[in-house]
């Protein structure tokens, strides 16, 4: 099985504590800058896919980028394309961190939006 895709920005606290929390348990990643490397439009459209989440999960709602383009007001009547082709813009718009898990990038097999210990500790030991 090929290393999971640990998708985050350097600064993030919340990333810093997902990168520990695998660093912890011994699981070996990719990891790729969201900001300088951002998903693209392909990415997201199967991560979106296999995630099974609503579009919304995967932006960074608390994020300045998001507030100043008023996007709260804005998502909840673009299509999932639009909002795809959006995100695929600016990695800072993106949640993160995303961890994508499975062998083939095409048809991943899991993918956590956000760290929360529980589903990663269910996805990944």
């Amino acid at each position: 099985m090929s290393q999971p895709l640990f998708l985050c920005h350097p600064r993030c606290s919340t990333c810093a504590k997902a990168r520990t929390w695998m660093n912890d348990h011994d699981i070996a990643y990719v990891e790729r800058d969201i900001r300088t490397d951002n998903p693209t439009v392909e990415e997201l459209t199967r991560w979106h896919a296999v995630s099974g989440l609503p579009i919304r999960r995967f932006f960074n709602t608390s994020g300045q980028l998001y507030r100043s383009m008023g996007l709260k007001d804005k998502l909840p009547s673009m299509s999932d394309a639009d909002a795809i082709a959006l995100l695929a813009t600016d990695g800072m718009l993106v949640k993160r961190p995303l961890l994508i898990i499975g062998d083939d990038t095409n048809a991943p097999a899991v993918v956590l939006v956000g760290f929360r210990q529980p589903e990663w500790k269910s996805a990944l030991l």
